[in-house]
């Protein structure tokens, strides 16, 4: 097992691939009574479209969220869910564009905890009843992002910008594309995408991470499996379909999400490197710290609620900002402004070394975060970099990369605009 120690976090990452293809990943805490795991399957909602096997597989939106719900089925009837938390653990699972997850957090019985994990999320079960009894739930989960004006706006915002990608689709997909999943579609993709090969096992806590690889060993299938190839499409143009959508729902003030597509250019070490540029120069820009943000706080154009992020996943880079206006379209003139402004004046230096020493000391908080961690570590993963490696790229990233990252990505022609209005009464 491979052991990397990160001094100036005061963390030792311990790594290792098993002979069937699982990525492990620990970071022993001695002393601490608290331990996580989580078990990451590279497939998430946009996962659509695959080949294996030399063949090309289409499969229904939602399917991957689908396999979550039912994966804590067992065949002697029990719930996963249920055996964990009376063994004192507190699990969950979680499905996005780009990954799966299945965890918990536990202070005692962590070792028999783990391989219920293992097993559970390796051992699929499912018959045409249960599905069809699950596909009850899901629709009503569905109805109620239907009725969400967050995801609405969001949805609508993905639309705008991606034409062909997969994740302009909702993750637990629609009341028409669940009726087609069936308990062997969800055989055949659990085949292909859980396998040992295609996971990735991220530990913390006061464990033994040569205990960890021999519990994984052993608890999990011997073949790493055939890999799936996702297929997404042709390469997205970098402009957005559409530029400005309104659409009108139940709420008592206009909410808006600003957002453009990223295009990540780069791979590995260097994808993570490039991520940190984005995150700063967005903090730079409209940060809580920014004239951007303050000026319009106190114009009363901006609340409290207001927040900006970057999401990366499936391939794809989305920047997303956002929150509560009664004048959504100045918000978008005043970032458009402010682009224009860092483009002929650049970025103030001393402002620059500020965000920069705030994003450290909010990647070192983030390290007492078990759960964000680790599933920081999985995405690295699944993307070829280790997240650990942030703090020391972040302190390299210079003033002139952050000023380039924006005048080249957020052109006003690369933004888009989606509205969700109050009702007219």
């Amino acid at each position: 097992m491979e052991k990397k120690e990160y001094p100036q976090l005061g963390e030792t990452l311990f790594s290792e691939t098993l002979p069937n293809g699982l990525r492990l990943r620990v970071i022993p805490k001695p002393g601490f009574r608290s331990r996580y795991a989580v078990l990451a399957v590279n497939y998430g909602g946009a996962h659509r479209r695959f080949r294996l096997d030399e063949e090309l597989i289409d499969t229904p939106a939602g399917v991957a969220h689908y396999l979550e719900h039912k994966m804590f089925d067992l065949p002697d009837g029990d719930k996963a869910l249920d055996l964990l938390s009376a063994n004192g653990a507190d699990p969950n699972a979680f499905t996005a564009a780009g990954a799966t997850c299945y965890y918990f957090q536990c202070t005692e019985h962590f070792e028999e905890n783990l391989k219920l994990l293992l097993h559970f999320v390796t051992t699929p079960y499912f018959t045409e009843e249960t599905v069809r009894k699950e596909q009850g739930i899901i629709a009503q989960e569905i109805r109620m992002g239907e009725d969400s004006p967050e995801s609405a706006v969001y949805y609508r915002l993905l639309g705008m910008l991606y034409a062909r990608h997969p994740i302009r689709d909702k993750v637990a997909g629609t009341l028409d594309s669940i009726r087609d999943i069936t308990a062997e579609t969800l055989y055949a993709c659990h085949k292909a995408f859980y396998a040992p090969g295609n996971l990735c096992l991220c530990v913390e806590g006061d464990v033994d991470p040569e205990e960890i690889a021999r519990i994984a060993r052993q608890t999990l299938p011997a073949e790493p499996g055939p890999l799936p190839e996702a297929d997404f499409g042709e390469p997205e143009e970098p402009l957005p379909l559409e530029r400005l959508h309104r659409e009108s729902m139940d709420v008592s003030a206009p909410l808006f999400l600003i957002g453009a597509k990223l295009c990540p250019r780069a791979k590995g070490r260097e994808a993570l490197r490039e991520r940190l540029i984005a995150s700063l120069a967005l903090r730079l820009l409209v940060g809580s710290a920014s004239d951007f943000y303050n000026g319009l706080y106190a114009r009363g154009l901006l609340s409290r609620d207001f927040d900006a992020e970057l999401d990366f996943s499936a391939g794809l880079g989305t920047l997303l900002i956002g929150g509560e206006s009664q004048d959504p379209e100045a918000v978008l003139r005043a970032l458009e402004e402010e682009l224009d402004r860092v483009k002929r004046e650049g970025l103030d230096p001393a402002r620059f070394e500020r965000a920069k020493r705030a994003s450290l000391g909010a990647r070192l908080r983030g390290l007492e975060d078990f759960e964000g961690l680790c599933i920081a570590l999985a995405e690295g993963v699944f993307e070829d970099y280790c997240a650990l490696d942030a703090s020391e790229l972040l302190q390299s990233v210079t003033l002139a990369e952050c000023r380039d990252y924006l005048c080249s990505r957020l052109t006003p022609e690369h933004l888009a605009l989606s509205i969700i209005e109050p009702r007219r009464r």
